[in-house]
């Protein structure tokens, strides 16, 4: 107690010498003087000299916004009011360019377009509380849609195009949605599930008007020419929500089967938004190149948000295109970009072109950027700024990698380490239970250790809330108590990170069933239940195996009770009809059968550690050479031509 009294006044003397404009290295020596006095170590010392400027750079952005969220929250404040006060500061100024199409949405051209939403929807009868289901690619009508919904309390839910059959059935169903919007090149996938929804569903479809054929045999309203016929005036309409109400739904994969229905209320979306603006150094007249998909948070909230609640432009791509993406800065001026990984790494393996000298990009924000590909890739395309971030769209323990760090993705203050009051606590390797000592308490790890990332829960702090899920059953299960102290509740993330001396947070893994794949979250639960259906229900277990020179983890499925009859063909033609590119298997074990628990749950440690190399099994092994379109064996050459990265997936 005595150790955290003693640095607390040694930051606060410190903001009170920075008050009378006394310059930052003497604000910094005298805390180090504080810090001293109150604590006899040496290394405590070197440390705090080395990060006081980063924390003091974060605790400001983080005053910000806090400060930001209150008055928001006093005034009940919402995502469409704000958006409201940037269309009255610059209403001709372009606020969502298409570069698909090569339209150019003013702020007063997406406030009209969402208006038209806004009456549309009254005119169905929508109230506060309903939802409409929102299911197409990329393009500035998905954000008018969203917006002009929660102008009058409807809320999105904003479903990933590339999910098809039981994945798209479970999303719709999840949400409670009374309607849904697709676009009509997503046609098909709706109509293979279009006798699964229910009966009340009302469709609309939006789009290519050449792809209109396709609909005649569904039950669909055509959107389009509805809402050219709309008011673009504001609707006469009070809404009752508030900052801490909800906005829409994003999707997640979890470690429990399905996707899940993450609830994104104003106040959070408010709160990702600002935290990239203000740790990032975005400026008001910056041009953002958004290429990620807008029902992911990162595409939606940090991409688009900027320009809903600072003003910027944001130019919209349907899909990433390696080929065109430096093409596209240059055409449009782009200052910021926005990345996952894999964008970094498909763009190191483009050959040089001259629009990638020529750009004006000064950051590139984003998540996964991995140390070997980092330096690389801010040398080659003359980055100033990587502005690396963690965080789940749902988290309340989200990390800023506020000064660069190469490859962190974030911190967490060891001077002051209970301002922002997230750990790294210990689990048990095979179940990632949380470990706790003899009170009950869950165990902190030391610097060095990995463990799993947690965040305390305050429901009336808007910085430290969790919303958790459309599903109860699954909020609890990302909660825990007794973490922190007696008595408290703890938002569980199920990643794994590892913390330096410094507080610098690296990224490790994520636990449980899921991993990451092209960017995508995949379930494995999910994708064992679809590939055991199209098997006639054997077992089959599936896992992410490390593949070198590539982000995430690779999909690895094995398949019990697969004799020589197997045909490989068939069961690749079936997988790609019923899951998405990044969710279908790279490597096969065909197994006479796979270990399970006393209670039939399928055991995976075995398997994982074994991974795909043909000299730990006696069993076939292949590999899914997407040159070729097919599953081949995979020997040993081919094996080695993988780990030596001859051989690309």
């Amino acid at each position: 107690m005595r150790l955290m009294s003693g640095i607390t006044v040694c930051l606060s003397s410190i903001g009170v010498i920075r008050l009378f404009s006394i310059h930052w290295i003497w604000s910094l020596l005298a805390g180090l003087g504080l810090c001293v006095a109150w604590r006899s170590s040496w290394r405590f010392l070197y440390v705090a000299l080395c990060t006081i400027k980063r924390d003091l750079m974060c605790l400001a952005v983080i005053l910000r916004v806090r400060f930001s969220m209150y008055r928001n929250m006093r005034n009940s404040s919402t995502i469409p009011a704000l958006f409201a006060q940037m269309v009255v500061l610059h209403p001709d100024k372009p606020a969502l360019v298409y570069e698909d199409t090569g339209e150019v949405w003013s702020f007063r051209e997406l406030a009209e377009q969402c208006h038209a939403v806004a009456h549309w929807a009254l005119a169905q009868g929508w109230t506060e509380g309903d939802v409409v289901a929102l299911y197409l690619e990329s393009r500035p009508l998905l954000v008018a849609l969203w917006l002009g919904l929660a102008m009058i309390g409807v809320e999105a839910a904003l479903i990933n195009h590339n999910l098809r059959r039981h994945s798209l059935l479970h999303c719709v169903g999840v949400s409670g949605a009374r309607a849904m919007v697709f676009g009509t090149e997503l046609t098909e996938a709706v109509s293979e599930v279009s006798d699964s929804l229910e009966p009340s569903m009302i469709l609309f479809s939006s789009g290519d008007p050449d792809d209109e054929d396709k609909l005649s045999s569904l039950p669909v309203q055509s959107l389009d020419p509805l809402l050219a016929c709309c008011p673009t005036d504001p609707p006469q309409y009070t809404l009752r929500k508030g900052f801490n109400d909800r906005l829409f739904y994003i999707y997640t994969s979890g470690t429990t089967g399905m996707p899940k229905a993450a609830i994104v209320v104003h106040s959070r979306y408010y709160r990702i938004t600002a935290f990239g603006f203000h740790s990032f150094g975005l400026r008001h007249d910056d041009v953002i190149y958004n290429c990620l998909p807008l029902y992911h948070s990162a595409g939606n909230i940090m991409g688009v948000g900027q320009c809903l609640l600072f003003g910027l432009t944001v130019v919209v791509r349907r899909k990433f295109s390696a080929s065109r993406f430096w093409d596209d800065c240059v055409k449009h001026n782009c200052t910021v970009i926005q990345y996952i990984g894999e964008i970094c790494r498909y763009l190191l393996a483009q050959p040089v072109r001259p629009s990638e000298a020529h750009h004006h990009v000064r950051v590139a924000m984003g998540n996964g950027l991995r140390p070997c590909v980092w330096e690389e890739f801010v040398q080659r395309f003359r980055i100033r700024r990587v502005g690396e971030f963690y965080g789940a769209t749902e988290c309340n323990c989200s990390l800023i990698n506020i000064d660069g760090k190469v490859g962190a993705c974030g911190f967490n203050s060891r001077i002051l380490p209970s301002f922002y009051p997230i750990r790294l606590f210990r689990v048990q390797e095979e179940t990632i239970d949380l470990l706790r000592d003899t009170q009950g308490l869950c165990i902190p790890c030391l610097p060095g250790e990995p463990g799993v990332l947690v965040g305390h829960i305050n429901q009336s702090d808007p910085l430290r809330r969790f919303d958790g899920y459309a599903d109860q059953d699954s909020t609890h299960q990302k909660t825990a108590h007794n973490v922190f102290r007696m008595g408290d509740s703890a938002y569980i993330s199920g990643d794994m990170l590892v913390m330096d001396e410094y507080g610098y947070m690296y990224f490790r893994d994520r636990s449980g069933d899921t991993f990451r794949w092209r960017g995508e979250n995949v379930s494995t639960t999910e994708v064992e239940g679809v590939l055991s259906s199209l098997l006639g229900h054997t077992d089959v277990a599936v896992y992410g195996v490390s593949v070198p020179g590539v982000e995430g983890k690779a999909g690895m499925a094995a398949i019990a009770d697969a004799g020589s009859q197997f045909d490989l063909d068939a069961f690749l033609l079936a997988v790609q009809k019923a899951l998405p590119s990044y969710a279908r298997p790279i490597f096969l074990r065909l197994m006479p059968y796979v270990d399970t628990t006393g209670t039939f749950k399928i055991q995976k440690m075995r398997l994982q550690r074994e991974g795909y190399d043909p000299q730990h099994s006696s069993e076939q092994i292949y590999f899914l050479n997407s040159r070729a379109g097919r599953y081949e064996a995979l020997t040993h050459e081919l094996y080695s031509g993988i780990m030596e990265e001859r051989v690309h997936l």
